[in-house]
């Protein structure tokens, strides 16, 4: 029989333990409840819906291992360049049941980024903020952010980590743990990525420019932005591969947000690269995709063409799109002879995020920071750099 003070030993401990804080980790794994998905019966894609993980327990950042096929052959054939025809395409083909109506996305990015080489080692990394507000149907105020880590790991291509703003498959903050919010659409996530890394250390971003849409008709394959994106992520090991691979395309930015967009890729060799779609002489609609690389001035990029044949245009080079932002990359990194320790790379993202203003692409949904020769992502949300999440490419 026990004694009381044996008794009282044991309340004692059973209350320090009840009584200890909880630490919530970026890879908690706990069991999440079953969610409404109207049109996936497939028990592959039922369960790897239902392991979405809510990061920081406040429905801003999300995680999720996509298992099954996402078809990208089919995707490039199918040659569906604005964002709503692409997603029609994505719900045939991913599917269990076709809905009656079209999906609703939107798409948008302003951003600013940047490769260095690390102060002191031998690893290369890129810096990218996603700025992008979303306005509320009265545009006073703006919506809540909802973002998604995506894990992809398709046969026969490279494995990657992606980031996707929510908002813009219509997903706000905690969307997870509304049970009347179908989750049916995040069978297209591996196409709405807005930057991303592979297994072997390619990684690239997007970002906007107030300029009329890309459109080439040379009679090549057409392909749109993100699907580019998914594409370059799982079939690229360099910017020269990635390049090469974008020129066998003509790109189709129309319908896609209101902007035009401009590529930055580097790579874990070190080489780094801007893509622009540019006017061709006497044309207003950009056609010609032009490469600038090889050059430190050439390391970072916000929302303004670096291509000279853009200047004069809204966004061309003299724009004040995005210039202070720019400027202060630029003065970082000649300062420290363009290579930055993975703090004060962190660091530079932080003094060129932005708070939400009335400008479109204000407001910075996140930070990302990624190691290219470590195949790593050091993670930031909203400004909140206190606080990261760190993933790896496995």
């Amino acid at each position: 029989m026990k004694t009381t003070n044996q008794l009282n030993k044991y309340l004692s401990v059973a209350m320090a333990i009840l009584m200890a804080p909880t630490f919530i980790s970026c890879s908690d794994d706990d069991e999440q409840p079953q969610k409404k998905m109207e049109y996936i019966t497939d028990s592959k894609k039922v369960e790897m819906l239902n392991s979405i993980k809510d990061l920081d327990g406040t429905g801003r950042l999300y995680e999720i291992n996509y298992n099954v096929d996402y078809k990208l052959d089919q995707v490039l054939a199918a040659q569906r360049t604005s964002s709503s025809d692409l997603f029609q395409y994505v719900a045939y083909l991913l599917y269990d049941k076709l809905p009656e109506k079209k999906a609703k996305v939107s798409f948008g990015a302003g951003c600013s980024a940047f490769a260095v080489p690390e102060e002191g080692g031998s690893n290369f990394l890129m810096g990218r903020n996603y700025d992008f507000r979303h306005s509320t149907s009265d545009g006073k105020s703006y919506l809540p952010t909802s973002a998604i880590l995506v894990h992809t790991a398709p046969a026969g291509g490279k494995k990657s980590i992606s980031m996707v703003d929510g908002l813009n498959l219509y997903y706000g903050q905690g969307f997870y743990t509304n049970p009347n919010v179908d989750l049916s659409l995040l069978m297209g996530l591996p196409y709405a990525a807005l930057d991303g890394i592979n297994e072997d250390g390619f990684a690239i971003g997007i970002l906007a420019l107030k300029e009329n849409q890309t459109k080439q008709n040379t009679g090549k394959p057409k392909i749109g932005p993100t699907v580019a994106i998914r594409m370059l992520l799982d079939r690229a090991s360099t910017v020269k591969q990635a390049v090469e691979m974008l020129r066998q395309y003509d790109m189709d930015m129309e319908d896609n947000g209101t902007s035009n967009y401009h590529y930055f890729m580097a790579d874990a060799t070190g080489d780094y690269a801007i893509v622009e779609y540019t006017n061709a002489p006497g044309e207003t609609i950009p056609s010609v995709m032009e490469v600038f690389t090889a050059n430190d001035t050439l390391r970072c990029v916000t929302n303004f063409y670096v291509s000279p044949t853009m200047v004069g245009t809204k966004d061309g080079w003299g724009s004040d799109h995005g210039k202070d932002r720019y400027d202060t990359m630029r003065k970082t990194l000649s300062e420290n002879n363009y290579a930055l320790k993975e703090d004060d790379a962190m660091r530079l993202l932080n003094s060129v995020s932005q708070l939400p203003t009335e400008e479109l692409t204000s407001q910075t949904q996140w930070s990302s920071l990624y190691n290219l020769t470590e195949r790593s992502l050091r993670l930031c949300i909203l400004r909140e750099y206190a606080k990261e999440c760190n993933f790896k490419v496995k």
